[in-house]
């Protein structure tokens, strides 16, 4: 692109803004961090383009993008995190298909990678991917979500073929309790995911503790991310008798009242969007209220998401 024009940049951006943001989204789990990696992506591509101009410019960005949201991760994870850090929700619309948001990197069809686009963006695959170092997991979603080869991923990453291969290698093996339980978005898991949320939500505001215990697996985990800033659960509460507990006490204790609850198509599942009327000091507006299921259709993990920095892609 020679002697770039402001129409010519308008174009790039408008061509390759959901791609990059998809990117970064996947790397850093933070959709506000997403949004700003792609906006210093096409400053850096405005102040310092590439040198060859009339090559593509969609892996020169990609390579932007990936670079400066690794460095990010770094920085978000040296900072540390006040409780469970959970990813930031996105609205995914129609669950059988890709997400709006997003398209493939070359062609028309979708990634033939070892996890599908939909999938890549499920609460349980990003959270497993934060067991990776920044390194493994922008190996692991170049090489196995956007199906790109041992070359093109060490030339993005500016790594050594045997380098790419070392960390996947390593990447693959971190996600190895995630591929044992691995469960995609499929319509029937919608339904069933769905029917168990509406049942749980109704059984927490009615205190109806018994139908609680009947929907939830043993070792279910619940997770609150307030961010130090909303009331929330500093740590994991692990077991039927801690989440019960938990959950059906903030109601019974007068903390919050719900005032309005949508069943949104989030992360590629349905969940929660609250509204709520706060009753104590430092109790959160709003929240997000997803669940994973089991292989016998229980509640494995309950998160909810308080966090104002978390809920920006969510209006």
């Amino acid at each position: 692109m020679t002697n770039a024009t402001a129409t010519d940049y308008a174009e790039l951006f408008a061509a390759d803004r959901q791609l990059l943001w998809g990117v970064c989204y996947r790397m850093t789990g933070s959709a506000s961090d997403a949004d700003d990696l792609v906006q210093d992506t096409f400053v850096r591509a405005i102040e310092r383009p590439p040198a060859r101009r009339d090559d593509p410019w969609r892996p020169w960005l990609v390579k932007v993008a990936m670079n400066l949201a690794r460095d990010a991760l770094r920085r978000r994870r040296r900072r540390g995190y006040t409780g469970p850090w959970l990813p930031s929700p996105i609205e995914t619309g129609d669950e059988s298909a890709v997400p709006a948001f997003e398209r493939p990197l070359d062609g028309d069809n979708p990634t033939e990678g070892r996890y599908e686009l939909l999938e890549s963006v499920s609460y349980a695959f990003l959270v497993a991917l934060e067991a990776l170092t920044p390194q493994q997991r922008a190996v692991l979603l170049l090489r196995d979500v956007f199906d790109y080869d041992v070359a093109e991923t060490a030339s993005l990453l500016d790594l050594s073929p045997a380098n790419v291969k070392t960390s996947l290698h390593r990447a693959r093996r971190a996600m190895a309790a995630y591929d044992t339980n691995r469960t995609r978005p499929t319509p029937a898991l919608v339904d069933k995911t769905r029917e168990v949320l509406e049942k749980l939500f109704a059984a927490v505001a009615a205190q109806d503790e018994g139908t609680c215990r009947t929907l939830l697996a043993e070792r279910v985990v619940a997770l609150s991310d307030g961010g130090d800033e909303f009331l929330a659960a500093k740590v994991p509460l692990i077991g039927i008798d801690r989440v019960v507990k938990f959950e059906l006490g903030l109601l019974r204790k007068g903390h919050a009242l719900v005032t309005a609850a949508e069943l949104r198509s989030i992360n590629g599942l349905p969940a929660l969007v609250v509204e709520i009327a706060a009753r104590q000091p430092r109790t959160a507006p709003r929240a997000v209220i997803r669940c994973d299921l089991d292989a016998d259709g229980k509640v494995i993990a309950w998160h909810s998401i308080l966090a104002s920095s978390k809920l920006t892609a969510i209006r």
